[in-house]
C-alpha cells in the first residue's frame, strides 16, 4: 500500500505554563533562568509533612483559558495524585487532575487552504510541572552526569488536550500556532518555547482510508518546536505505514524524537491509566468555581482576535487581510487602536488604513531586519501618528520617515526634534533642488544618453541619484520636475 492508502489520526497534548508569579501549591518564585535550585521550598520538594495550598492565580488563568476556547468550566473540579517515578520528580508524584478535569468540550478554529476546520478540545486541566533534568556530557569512562533542577517543580501548568480531529501534520502546526496566539492574547502564558512555557506531546495512529476505528497510536515526546512536531508527525505516519506494510503490528508506545536524526526511537510500551494509579489528592479540597466567579472572569476578558478583526472591517473599513494582520498579536493589535484614535484626532487623511499600512508595511520590516522583541521597541504611538503626519503633509519625505521610525525604536527619541535638529524636513526649494540635480547629471553622462535614446527608466535612476545625494530629504516629485527641464532644455 502507499501511504496516500491511510488516514493520520493526530491529537496534541499541550502544556501551557501559567503566568503566575509563584508556583501552583507553594509561594516559591515562578520565574525562569535563576540559578538550579534556588526557587524551592519544602512543598515543591516534596518533603514530609509539608502541604499543598492552591495558588488562587493559577485558577483565574485556567478558567480565562477555558473560556478563550469556549470549553465548559466545571463548578467543581477534584486533583488528583498522578503516580510514577523519575528522578526529577521529588514527590514520587504529580499532583494533576483526571476525572474531574477543571472544563471539558472547547474548541478552536484552524484557516487552511481548503478552508476553516473546527478542532475539538476535550479537556483543559491543572497540574504541577516536574523539575528538569540537565545532561552534561560524556563523563568517566563513557558516563554521562545527569543532575537535577527542582526550581521548575511545582510550576502552575494548564494541559489542553485535543480531540482527535487533526488530519496532517499541516493542521497541527495551525492548531499550535492558533493556540499559542490564543493563550497569549487572553494572557494565560507568554508561551515561550526556548523557555519550556509550551510544550506539547503529539498522539499519532492512521488507518484505511474510508474506515471509522481508530489505529494503534504513539505519544511522540521531546518536541521543542512546532516545525519539530510538524517533522515528528510525518515521520511517526512513514514509520506506522511502514510497519503495516511489512506485515506487522503496531503497539500503543510513548517515543521520544531525535531532531539530529530527525526520527523516534522507542521509549517505554505505552502506560494507560491505571499504570498511574490515580486517587483523589487528599491534600486539597475539590475546587469550587461557581458560575459567579466564571462569569466575574469572562467580564475582565479581553477582545479575541475574531471579534475584533470584524470590528476592524466593519467600523474601520479595513480589508480582511490587513485586520487578520493587526489581531495576530494583543500588542500589535493594542497599539494599532491607540495609534488610530491619535491619526483621527490628528487629521490624518484615511487614518484608518494609513495606520495600518505604517504598522503592517514599514513598522513590521524595520523590528523583522532589527531583530526587535514585541515588534515596536521604544517607539510610542503618539511620536509614530505625528511622524505620519509629517509624511503625509510632506514635511519629511517617505524615506527620511522610514529612517525616524528606525530611530525610534531603537532609542526612543523625539522624532519632531530630531527633524528640527537634524535637519531632516523635505527639500522643497527649487535652487537647491536644481544644484544637486546638475550635480547628479554630471556625474552620471550614461544615464544622459540613455534618456535621450529614449530609455524610460533614466530618468527613474537620475531621480534615485538626486534621492542618494539628499539622503532622501529631496521632493521627489520636484527632482523629477527640474531633471525633465534641464535635459529636454539641453537636447
Amino acid at each position: 500500500m502507499s501511504l496516500a492508502d491511510y488516514e493520520p489520526v493526530i491529537g496534541l497534548e499541550v502544556h501551557v505554563q501559567l503566568l503566575t508569579r509563584t508556583k501552583m501549591f507553594c509561594a516559591c518564585e515562578n520565574r525562569f533562568g535563576a540559578e538550579p535550585n534556588t526557587l524551592t521550598c519544602p512543598v515543591c520538594l516534596g518533603l514530609p509533612g509539608s502541604l499543598p495550598v492552591l495558588n488562587d492565580a493559577a485558577v483565574e488563568l485556567g478558567v480565562r483559558a477555558a473560556l478563550a476556547t469556549g470549553a465548559r468550566v466545571a463548578d467543581r473540579s477534584v486533583f488528583s495524585r498522578k503516580q510514577y517515578f523519575y528522578p526529577d520528580l521529588p514527590k514520587g508524584y504529580q499532583i494533576s487532575q483526571y476525572d474531574r478535569p477543571l472544563s471539558k468540550d472547547g474548541r478552536l478554529g484552524i484557516d487552511m487552504p481548503q478552508g476553516r476546520r473546527e478542532i475539538g478540545i476535550e479537556r483543559l486541566h491543572l497540574e504541577e510541572d516536574a523539575g528538569k533534568l540537565i545532561h552534561e556530557g560524556d563523563g568517566p569512562a563513557g558516563a554521562s552526569p545527569t543532575r537535577v533542577d527542582l526550581n521548575r517543580a511545582g510550576v502552575p501548568l494548564l494541559e489542553i488536550v485535543s480531540r482527535p480531529d487533526l488530519r496532517s501534520s499541516a493542521e497541527a502546526f495551525a492548531y499550535l500556532t492558533a493556540l499559542k496566539h490564543l493563550m497569549k492574547y487572553a494572557g494565560v502564558s507568554d508561551c515561550e518555547m526556548q523557555e519550556g512555557s509550551l510544550r506539547c506531546d503529539v498522539n499519532v495512529s492512521i488507518r484505511r482510508r474510508g474506515t471509522e476505528p481508530f489505529g494503534t497510536r504513539s505519544e511522540v515526546k521531546n518536541l521543542n518546536s512546532f516545525r519539530g512536531a510538524e517533522r515528528a508527525i510525518e515521520h511517526e505516519i512513514g514509520r506506522q505505514a511502514a510497519v503495516l506494510d511489512a506485515g506487522g503490528t503496531l503497539r500503543q508506545e510513548t517515543r521520544s524524537w531525535d531532531p539530529d536524526r530527525e526520527r523516534t526511537d522507542l521509549m517505554r510500551v505505552k502506560e494507560g491509566a491505571s499504570d498511574y494509579r490515580y486517587f483523589p489528592e487528599p491534600d486539597l479540597p475539590p475546587l469550587d468555581v461557581g458560575a459567579a466567579r466564571i462569569e466575574a472572569v469572562r467580564a475582565r476578558m479581553p477582545e479575541f482576535p475574531e471579534a475584533r478583526g470584524r470590528r476592524f472591517i466593519e467600523a474601520m473599513g479595513l480589508s480582511p487581510y490587513d485586520a487578520r494582520i493587526l489581531t495576530a498579536e494583543k500588542g500589535t493589535a493594542d497599539f494599532f487602536e491607540k495609534a488610530a484614535s491619535l491619526a483621527v484626532r490628528e487629521g490624518v487623511k484615511a487614518p484608518h488604513k494609513t495606520v495600518a499600512n505604517w504598522i503592517i508595511g514599514p513598522l513590521t520590516e524595520a523590528a523583522r531586519e532589527m531583530k526587535i522583541e514585541g515588534g515596536r521597541g521604544r517607539l510610542e504611538a503618539e511620536p509614530f501618528v505625528r511622524l505620519i503626519a509629517k509624511v503625509q503633509g510632506g514635511t519629511v519625505t517617505q524615506t527620511t520617515g522610514k529612517e525616524l521610525l528606525r530611530r525610534a525604536m531603537e532609542t526612543g527619541e523625539d522624532l519632531l526634534e530630531a527633524i528640527r535638529s537634524g535637519g531632516l524636513a523635505r527639500i522643497d526649494d527649487a535652487d537647491a533642488i536644481e544644484a544637486v540635480v546638475r550635480d547628479v547629471l554630471a556625474k552620471n553622462p550614461k544615464a544622459i544618453e540613455d534618456y535621450r535614446a529614449g530609455k524610460g527608466n533614466a530618468i527613474t535612476f537620475l531621480v534615485g541619484q538626486v534621492m542618494k545625494a539628499t539622503k532622501g530629504k529631496a521632493n521627489a516629485q520636484a527632482a523629477r520636475g527640474a531633471l525633465e527641464s534641464i535635459l529636454k532644455g539641453a537636447s
